[in-house]
């Protein structure tokens, strides 16, 4: 007897198919990505029966309930509304539109970064080039002078 009222009593706290559809647009809505109390307080069970309290028949009946309630929510993923199709369309378009504004901002801090980079290489060069201009002009004054200096021992010994 025990047994069902059990079994109407759990029979009973299913939705009917019409309630299901109706509702299931805004259960699909809340619980988009997130598990409900009720999923997440669930102790599963082990060796057939749920903490070794209940009979066989009852704990029949609860594994009856969890794969209905499996099939149901499976139902949900597979046969998605419109307007869930749109939401979701809508929400990787936006995603999209951002990442493609922080790759924008990426790119021309990067861009900012190598004009830095190459002002700093031209500045060097220009002043690598001017002191090798410097130098140049140096070490053609000393080969001048020393070619000078030697002439003049040379002439200096006849």
């Amino acid at each position: 007897m025990q047994e069902q009222a059990t079994s109407s009593v759990a029979a009973s706290s299913l939705p009917s198919s019409s309630e299901r559809s109706s509702s299931s647009a805004l259960q699909l809505e809340v619980k988009e990505g997130m598990e409900s109390d009720d999923e997440i307080r669930r102790v599963p069970e082990i060796g057939g029966e749920a903490a070794g309290t209940t009979s066989g028949r009852q704990s029949g009946s609860v594994a009856r309930l969890d794969r209905v309630r499996a099939s149901s929510e499976g139902l949900k993923k597979r046969g998605r509304s419109p307007a869930d199709n749109e939401n979701k369309r809508l929400k990787r378009l936006l995603r999209n539109r951002v990442s493609a504004q922080q790759a924008r901002e990426r790119k021309k801090a990067y861009l900012i970064e190598l004009e830095a980079r190459v002002k700093d290489v031209e500045k060097k060069n220009s002043e690598l080039e001017e002191r090798l201009s410097t130098l140049q002009n140096e070490n053609q004054m000393l080969r001048h002078i020393l070619k000078n200096t030697t002439a003049g021992m040379q002439e200096g010994r006849k």
